[in-house]
């Protein structure tokens, strides 16, 4: 079976293309392809309330990349969703509805909860230590989710708008830190040890870079060394000395920042950085959705 999964964020399109096989009697996951475009609806949409005609042609077209990769990959099913941007866009149906013209795509807006949830599809909290309890960090372009996790169980789910692309155009009040200070402080706790888990493409950058080895968790306090480098340094000298694309070099400090308040304010010390993201839990959501649909028939 071949699954593909759209998700247009507020800072880029990402499109995930995978093989799911048996085995064992377990469902193995294979990527095929992943294709991202740095839309950065976000810049547009967080400052000018829609997405102005350049970004809006770079949707449409974007979108019949992806509609022509998944006829190639002869895709079984897919899901399209939407995030924060799309979302605060007056003209976000509009579009929708031109991409359905254009390439046949059918888009959802979701929610920032559902946003979450679909992280939490990628059940990776199942295989870890059950000593501990696990708080899901998702820091995109115009959201943050949180998801708390423990004995199996998720506990508490939560979308705010702080993110990276909010940031960078000082969209992000303090009453918006404070929101989630208190939210964190009266939802995030536990008698077992807390562990974050990390997602996104920022995290991800910061985890390949530390020379960390896979499944091992990174530090808050190296999460805060990082910050304070970066933050030292202009986007040209990040770009210069790391070799980033703009596209990263701009958002990753607004990030780490972001990541520093979670797990100051949850008082976590390690966050585990497993390759997740919204596209992997959509690509879970739709075989889960459509493995049971056969088991009915």
């Amino acid at each position: 079976m071949i699954i593909a999964a759209i998700d247009i964020g507020s800072n880029a399109a990402r499109l995930l293309i995978n093989e799911v096989k048996i085995q064992n009697g377990k469902p193995e996951f294979i990527k095929l392809n992943l294709l991202r475009i740095p839309l950065r609806l976000g810049m547009d949409v967080f400052t000018i309330g829609k997405i102005g005609d350049e970004r809006k042609k770079m949707v449409i077209d974007s979108m019949k990349i992806f509609s022509d990769l998944m006829r190639i990959y002869k895709v079984d099913h897919y899901r399209a969703c939407a995030t924060s941007a799309m979302r605060d866009a007056a003209n976000g149906q509009e579009i929708i509805q031109q991409v359905k013209q254009t390439s046949e795509i059918d888009i959802e807006i979701i929610s920032g909860d559902e946003e979450a949830t679909l992280i939490y599809e990628n059940h990776v909290a199942e295989g870890l230590d059950k000593n501990f309890a696990y708080l899901y960090v998702d820091v995109g372009g115009g959201s943050t989710e949180l998801t708390f996790y423990e004995n199996g169980k998720m506990i508490y789910e939560r979308s705010f708008n702080i993110g990276t692309i909010r940031l960078l155009n000082n969209l992000v009040t303090e009453s918006n830190w404070k929101e989630m200070k208190e939210e964190i402080k009266k939802n995030i706790s536990s008698k077992k040890p807390i562990v974050a888990i990390g997602s996104g493409g920022n995290i991800n950058k910061v985890f390949s870079m530390s020379k960390t080895k896979d499944g091992r968790p990174i530090s808050s306090a190296h999460l805060k060394k990082v910050y304070k480098e970066f933050n030292e340094l202009t986007v040209e000298e990040r770009m210069t000395k790391y070799g980033f694309r703009q596209d990263r070099a701009d958002v990753l400090v607004h990030a780490l920042k972001i990541y520093n308040n979670v797990m100051t304010w949850s008082e976590i010390t390690k966050i585990f950085v497993p390759k997740i993201s919204v596209a992997d839990g959509l690509i879970h959501h739709i075989y889960n959705k459509v493995s049971h649909s056969k088991s009915l028939e």
